[in-house]
């Protein structure tokens, strides 16, 4: 079990999230994550702008693994979850779920590589975000 807190996002699911049978299309998860992580930062005190602007770097997704247990549907209210699992030198892992109500409908573990935003090479995570996140 993580120390770290569990923020969660609500999203409703829209038409253009699904497939022609109401069920979220499978790339529409990895929407809601974004989402999700774009938010959890924001509690943090930084969108992505500006961490680029302000501090020079920004994450990017170096790898994701999503398992998808049971489908969310049209109009569904779910809620996303972004936990910090592990936090390297210039990487982060987060767990990441997908919940309807009580229900666990996708679950994944998604690596963020933190770069500065001019080479793209990575660079350690600021430590005005380390120390809200150790």
């Amino acid at each position: 079990m993580s120390k770290h807190k569990v923020f969660e996002w609500p999203v409703r699911v829209y038409f253009q999230d699904t497939d022609a049978g109401g069920v979220v299309y499978h790339a529409s998860y990895v929407n809601f994550m974004e989402r999700a992580r774009t938010e959890w930062l924001r509690t943090f005190g930084y969108s992505n702008a500006g961490l680029m602007k302000e501090l020079g770097v920004v994450f990017v997704v170096r790898s994701m693994k999503l398992d998808y247990l049971k489908p969310a549907l049209l109009d569904d209210l779910v809620t996303v979850t972004a936990q910090v699992k592990e936090i390297g030198r210039s990487r982060i892992t987060l767990d990441q779920k997908v919940m309807r109500e009580d229900e666990l409908l996708t679950e994944g573990e998604v690596h963020l590589v933190c770069v500065n935003v001019e080479t793209f090479k990575p660079v350690s995570v600021p430590d005005v975000l380390r120390k809200q996140w150790d």
